[in-house]
């Protein structure tokens, strides 16, 4: 399948997995931490990815590795655990509407520190995506008195992270295929991620529940679907296309989020919806090629 066909294919693959992810972290918060949700999510995932991944560690050449680093925390490490701690605190389905600015934070960022450019109307379209976000937590708070919003700043810190992955990605590995850097990217995690759940003595607080059980196991299928194939396909995806049209993706992700989220018994009003429109209007802004 030729590429301009198959990143469509991935995008809306993805969409749908990590659609679906925002309600397999809040089922997994039900008896875990957000820290060990976040410590937990990494160490499966890799544990996964060296099954059957193990061999291409062996192509990466050394100029590599110091972006792979840096690919790994800014993409994976850190938004790990930020996702945990805020979708604990607001309703997944809001949580993944926000994740959908990282598109215009990967144009801010791709102009401001990897020499990528921008039209005019990229910017309304950046600034249109502000104001969206605005609308949408002002009445957020205002419907779920009970939620703290200020969490919602944990998935936007996320969607700058990702936004320096997609760019970094791009730009300095391009050379490797995407098995290869996603491997790579967790088997750097593994040892600052022991380290997090040694200090929060997760060895001697974890017990053994029912609760905790169903919570391992939705923890299990985002680990292996949510994140180590996922992570695979959107590093390919990254590869044929370019880092805005990957990015992308999280336009589409809340549709698939909200629906879940409903079913779950969450809340969304009409003026949520309505933000959530400016934003994506915001992001067809600056995706739109002419």
């Amino acid at each position: 399948m030729e590429n301009k066909k198959l990143r469509w294919v991935y995008l809306i693959a993805l969409s749908i997995i990590w659609g679906a992810s925002f309600i397999l972290m809040k089922k997994a918060l039900i008896a875990l931490t957000p820290v060990q949700v976040g410590a937990l999510r990494i160490l499966i995932t890799s544990v996964f990815l060296l099954l059957i991944g193990f061999k291409r560690l062996l192509k990466i050449k050394k100029r590599h590795w110091y972006y792979l680093t840096l690919n790994g925390f800014v993409g994976t490490f850190f938004p790990a655990f930020l996702f945990a701690y805020a979708i604990e605190k607001i309703d997944s389905s809001i949580a993944s509407i926000f994740n959908s600015l990282t598109p215009l934070n990967t144009l801010i960022f791709g102009a401001l520190f990897f020499g990528f450019g921008f039209r005019r109307r990229q910017l309304i379209g950046v600034l249109i995506g502000l104001v969206g976000t605005v609308l949408l937590i002002l009445k957020g708070a205002e419907l779920n008195p009970n939620q703290d919003y200020f969490y919602a700043s944990f998935i936007l810190i996320s969607s700058v992270g990702y936004a320096l992955n997609v760019n970094i990605l791009k730009k300095y590995l391009y050379e490797l295929d995407a098995l290869s850097i996603t491997v790579a990217n967790f088997t750097l995690l593994i040892v600052p991620t022991l380290i997090v759940l040694w200090f929060t003595d997760f060895i001697t607080t974890f017990e053994i529940t029912e609760s905790s059980k169903i919570s391992i196991l939705y923890l299990v299928i985002l680990s292996v679907f949510g994140t180590g194939i996922a992570k695979i396909m959107f590093n390919r995806l990254i590869q044929i296309s370019n880092p805005i049209f990957s990015s992308s993706v999280t336009y589409l992700i809340p549709i698939v989020a909200i629906s879940l989220g409903i079913l779950d018994g969450e809340k969304i009003s009409l003026m949520q919806f309505s933000s959530g429109f400016i934003i994506l209007f915001g992001v067809y802004l600056v995706n739109k090629s002419k």
